[in-house]
């Protein structure tokens, strides 16, 4: 067995859409989900509406992302500054620079926050420094992002199966032995008592509003799917490539809240950070178990760091061998290029989980959410309705 195969899912086997799938899978899906941190304050906190908002979230998601997908294919804008500066016509000026805020504001919430959870995880582990944990969180990041989109696009791969099989190991038993207790907590959020972590009313509009909010933070990742747009062949391949977005990341995110629905009315989760844990430790074969979350909430904290990282990557490098008078200068010193822009933006995250600003960065998502709002979501609904849809 070759090295390439025996460190990632054989490429050969699948399917370039389905690759591609499992990149929006992890962007989406990284250490704040596998906690269950996520599903509590965007989904279950807001009541019984919990059931059904992800199939608005998800739809949303895999919607906008099929439309910049095939946005960036047709127009060969494979890193999100030639996308931006395309898409936005006369206004990119203000807009391309604008959407580089909102791209910053994403690597400094989004990977310092993968950082900080995967490094706190293993320091609860292992019990050393934080700081030491941190930096092996970066060191794996930086190998994965080093050597491009192929590479990117196989771990993607690979760490979804990963995180999918795990989901599965733990909530499914879980879900099976207690049902009683979720069919019991859906009686209870069907008549308006709330998780005990609730401060919500349970209203509707509220739930509608925390679940677009999440999907308008979880839109400004869009822009790490343009790179991997290069070797789609058919617009086939990005239809089915949306439409299986839609279908792993519906089925994750469900899963976990009906499995975490066991215990929204557990005392124990007042004072707990990681909401899986409860689950996992108050359910079956917890000691088998237990680690296995712990190694989830690490592969998805690493999962979306590299995503993200390797997005700003491709538009830096990109930008510096446009310059390049041809295609030889281009790839000599490229490795050279694409080392240094990975190695300044991955201590960039590492140096801001530093600061352990947890606060800051859980507001940093609202931020990010606004500002994708403004950069993403109203020009694509404009550029929509103005090109009638025929510039994709």
């Amino acid at each position: 067995m070759s090295k390439e195969r025996s460190l990632f899912i054989d490429k050969s086997k699948m399917p370039l859409a389905m690759g591609i799938a499992f990149v929006a899978f992890t962007t989406q899906f990284g250490g704040g989900f596998a906690s269950g941190a996520q599903i509590y304050q965007y989904f279950i906190n807001y009541g019984i509406w919990c059931l059904v908002m992800p199939l608005i979230t998800q739809g949303l998601y895999a919607l906008f992302f099929w439309y910049g997908m095939r946005y960036a294919y047709k127009h060969k804008t494979y890193d999100y500054r030639s996308f931006s500066d395309r898409i936005y016509g006369k206004t990119r000026p203000v807009m391309s620079n604008l959407y580089e805020i909102c791209y910053l504001i994403m690597i400094g919430t989004a990977s310092a926050a993968a950082f900080a959870t995967g490094g706190s995880t293993i320091q609860m582990l292992f019990g050393i420094p934080y700081w030491l944990c941190t930096l092996i969180i970066g060191v794996f990041i930086f190998a994965i992002a080093l050597f491009g989109t192929s590479v990117v696009r196989k771990c993607a791969s690979t760490l979804s199966v990963l995180i999918l099989i795990g989901l599965v190991l733990v909530l499914v038993p879980n879900i099976i032995v207690k049902w009683d207790a979720i069919c019991t907590a859906v009686g209870k959020l069907a008549a308006g008592k709330m998780s005990v972590i609730s401060t919500e009313s349970g209203a509707f509009g509220p739930a509608l509003y925390s679940a677009v909010l999440y999907f308008f933070f979880q839109l400004a990742s869009v822009s790490v799917m343009y790179q991997h747009m290069e070797p789609v062949t058919s617009k086939k391949q990005i239809n089915k490539a949306a439409i299986e977005i839609f279908v792993f990341n519906f089925f994750a995110m469900e899963l976990s809240i009906v499995g975490l629905l066991a215990v929204a009315y557990a005392g124990s989760l007042v004072d707990a950070t990681v909401p899986m844990l409860v689950l996992v430790q108050n359910g079956v074969q917890s000691g088998f178990l237990t680690p296995i979350i712990s190694i989830l909430i690490i592969l998805g904290s690493i999962s979306t760091a590299v995503n993200m990282i390797s997005g700003i990557v491709a538009r830096c490098v990109n930008a510096v061998e446009r310059r390049k008078s041809s295609e030889k200068e281009k790839q000599n010193g490229h490795l050279v290029r694409n080392a240094i822009a990975t190695l300044i933006f991955t201590f960039i995250a590492f140096a801001i989980a530093q600061f352990g600003l947890l606060a800051v960065v859980k507001q940093g998502y609202a931020y990010l959410g606004y500002a994708a709002f403004i950069t993403l979501f109203v020009p694509f609904i404009v550029h929509a309705i103005v090109t009638r849809g025929k510039e994709i």
